[in-house]
Order: structure tokens, then C-alpha cells, then sequence
């Protein structure tokens, strides 16, 4: 059949790749030059399935009130934004906020997380993408002995889910990654995560969009998506999308727009409960540097991430929720960078640093949207990632192509779908 699939990013590209290698007739449309170019472009850089904790916690709440009025909080709401969408969102999100609704969506986000970890080895043998691909696992860091207690809960909670995230001592991280000597003193503790990886989701993006036009993919850059429509002038209902280029109709379409996919479904009177979170990055060059880590690491309390790439550490994190602008705050890269340097005084040339931002598309519960949408059997979504992009991409990709070959997924998809809004 003829499959649109809307967005280039990791996702949607990953997408089309394997609906293009089951024979599929693909066209992929997306308002940017190339692949990969918007949240993908330069995101944290890890695959990490031991990243799912969700947003929402008990103690979420309470660290919200606690970052009202600091300039350098790890997440920051824009509470005073005339933004019904953003307020709508956060109600949902507090609801998630209590402790069984966290424990349950941990338990999908992992569920998701490891399947495509899955996903990623058998493309890798498949395809052999070039991503700056390590697989040495992800250490996390806490300084704050309560926030490393309250991590080893969401531990155990992953290990029933079939994750291996074990506790290491301090100098257990520091003898897997030296360059954590330094940092050494302030910690109370950390986690490590062998079966994690990290690479560069841009370049990994550009080699599934290859593989899918190798396939007879056909790629439509510099094309905006205005909506969504639905003809029922046929026997089967027709999906499209009105572009900037004109409709486009297909047999199914597959949304993965991240953040802009509820202004296009609006068109439809279908609303989305994702909304975007404005992250930041850079990327340091390590060539000279005696203290770069090579090793993946995660310090949960600042929310930061860091990534070793080739010959460049990316340094990632924070997050501000303050609509759909991507203009640059030099405060938060800021913080970003003094963050960095804190961590790894000798990480890489501070002075020349590339800072970059992106939008991660958030749902309420830190869970992806997947499948077709209820009384739309040919729209499928494929979008609301968050900071797990890059990790479910490869299992959401297999989802969606099994989904529109009539195949039974290979994984329960149970609670991943848009139904579990519709109370809430």
C-alpha cells in the first residue's frame, strides 16, 4: 500500500525504513532541508532504557515549587504563559504525579525501551548504519544520598521490568570511568546500566532515510504540513495531508511530527496531549582533552546527560516548557555549559562549544503515543517521545510497520495507544 509518513526526524525516518524494506510504497514529507534536522539533530545521544523514569513523580510536585523562582532550575514551567494547552497538560501531568500511575508508566516506557533496544542490534546487523555507536553502558550519578534512595525504588521497579540497573559504588563509577575523579567527593552513589548505548541520533537519521530511498522511499523536504484530511469517496477511506506543496493523499498515513503533532491533528477535531519541552545541548570538542569520559553518564538531579561521540562529548539536558518557540535562551546554555564543566573540568574546549535546542514532544505520563487512532484505522500515530526518542525509536518503528502489515506486534502495545486519555 501507499504509506505517508509525516516528519523526517529519527522516528519518522526509522519508520520508513522498514516500511519501505516490507515493500511498501513510501512518500515522507518534512518542512526542514534534510533528515534528522529539528529535535534529532543534536539531542542527548543516548539509547538508554534506564532513562524511563517518567517526569511525573510523587516528588515531582515539591521540586516544582522548590524551582519557582530559580533562573537555573532543571525544569522550568512558564506558569504565567496565557496557554490553555500548556495548563491542560500539566494538569494531566500532576495526575500522573502519584505513585501508582508512576510505577505504570514506568513499567511501558521500559517495556518500549527494551524491545527497541532489541530492534537497534538486528538493524545494526541489517543495515550497518555509521552513528559513532558505543555499547559501554550508562552510569548514573546522584550526589544527594535521598535522591539516590529514591532512585534505588525506581531500580527495583526496572528490574521487575526486565532491566538490569544495579548499584555500583562510587568507586566502582569512578574506576569504569576515571573521568569521574574529580566529581568523586560529591557523590553519594550511582547505578550503572551495561545494556545501554549511546551515538549520534543525527547521523544514525540520515543512514535510515538512505537505507529507506534505497528501498524506493521517496523524501519530500521543504514541505510544511498544514492538516490532516479524510475522504470517504472510495470504498476505503482515503487519509492525506494538506501541505505547503499541495494534498497528498495515501493508504495510511503515519504521524511523527514530535511537537507539532497536535497542531495538525486539531485539523481533524483531534486533540493530542503532547506539548513541547524545550531541551538544550552542546557539543565539545575532545581532541587534546585529558578528561573526557568515554562512558555514558547520567546526572539525574541537574538533569543532564553526557555522551561521548567519536572525537565530541555531547552534553545534554534541562528542560523549559515554554510553548513552541526554539529561539535560544544564553541563560540556559549557559547553564548547560557550567553544568558541563562542573562535571568535567577537562571534558573538551569549553571555549568554542555548540550550543543547540530542540523541542521534545511530551505526553503527561513520559509514555510515547502509538498506534492507529480509535475510529481512524489508517492513521497511525508514531509521536509524544519525549527525552526517549532516540531510545524507542527502532521498537516504535517495528510497531507501526507491524501494525500496518496486519502483524501482531511482537511486544503487549497495551497502554501505549491514545485511549488511555480518554479519561483523564
Amino acid at each position: 500500500m501507499h504509506v505517508l509518513v509525516l516528519g523526517a526526524g529519527v522516528i519518522g525516518a526509522t519508520t520508513a525504513c522498514l516500511l519501505a524494506r516490507d515493500g511498501h510504497a513510501v512518500t515522507v514529507v518534512d518542512r526542514q532541508p534534510g533528515p534528522g534536522l529539528e529535535t534529532s539533530y543534536a539531542n542527548g545521544g543516548q539509547l538508554a532504557a534506564s532513562h524511563a523514569e517518567p517526569w511525573a513523580g510523587p516528588h515531582v510536585p515539591r521540586l516544582l515549587l522548590k524551582w519557582l523562582a530559580r533562573a537555573d532550575a532543571p525544569l522550568q514551567v512558564c506558569w504565567l504563559r496565557p496557554d490553555p494547552a500548556l495548563w491542560s497538560w500539566m494538569l494531566r501531568f500532576l495526575l500522573n504525579c502519584r505513585r501508582g500511575a508512576q510505577t505504570r508508566n514506568m513499567e511501558r516506557a521500559v517495556r518500549l525501551a527494551l524491545y527497541s533496544r532489541e530492534r537497534m542490534a538486528v538493524l545494526r546487523e541489517a543495515i550497518d548504519p555509521d552513528y559513532d555507536a558505543l555499547q559501554t553502558g550508562i552510569i548514573h550519578i546522584h550526589r544527594d544520598p535521598r535522591g539516590f534512595a529514591r532512585a534505588r525504588a525506581v531500580a527495583d521497579v526496572m528490574t521487575l521490568a526486565g532491566l538490569e540497573r544495579r548499584p555500583i559504588s562510587v568507586d566502582e563509577a569512578v574506576a569504569m570511568e576515571p573521568a569521574l575523579a574529580h566529581a568523586a567527593p560529591s557523590l553519594a552513589g550511582a547505578f550503572y546500566s551495561p545494556g545501554d548505548e549511546t551515538g549520534d541520533a543525527h547521523r544514525f537519521t540520515s543512514a535510515m532515510a538512505a537505507e529507506a530511498r534505497r528501498h524506493g522511499a521517496t523524501f519530500r523536504y521543504g514541505v510544511t504540513v498544514h492538516g490532516l484530511y479524510r475522504s470517504l469517496r472510495t470504498r476505503r477511506a482515503v487519509m492525506g495531508a494538506t501541505t505547503s506543496d499541495g494534498p497528498i493523499s495515501a493508504d495510511a498515513v503515519v504521524l511523527a511530527l514530535g511537537s507539532h503533532s497536535p497542531r495538525v491533528t486539531r485539523t481533524i477535531g483531534l486533540a493530542l496531549p503532547i506539548y513541547p519541552a524545550k531541551g538544550y545541548s552542546i557539543t565539545l570538542d575532545t581532541r587534546g582533552a585529558t578528561g573526557a569520559p568515554t562512558v555514558s553518564l547520567i546526572d539525574d538531579e541537574v538533569r543532564m546527560v553526557y555522551a561521548r561521540l567519536g572525537d565530541r562529548l555531547r552534553c545534554a539536558g534541562t528542560a523549559a516548557f515554554e510553548g513552541w518557540t526554539t529561539d535560544m535562551n544564553p541563560a540556559r546554555v549557559a547553564l548547560t555549559l557550567r553544568n558541563a564543566r562542573a562535571l568535567f573540568p577537562e571534558g573538551g574546549d569549553y571555549s568554542n562549544p555548540e550550543p543547540w535546542c530542540g523541542l521534545r514532544p511530551s505526553t503527561p505520563d513520559s509514555v510515547p503515543l502509538l498506534g492507529p487512532v480509535p475510529g481512524l484505522d489508517n492513521l497511525f500515530l508514531n509521536t509524544g517521545h519525549g527525552h526517549m526518542g532516540w531510545a524507542m525509536a527502532a521498537g516504535s518503528a517495528q510497531i507501526t510497520a507491524d501494525l500496518i502489515a496486519g502483524r501482531v506486534p511482537a511486544i503487549d502495545i497495551r497502554g501505549l495507544g491514545l485511549h488511555r486519555f480518554a479519561r483523564m
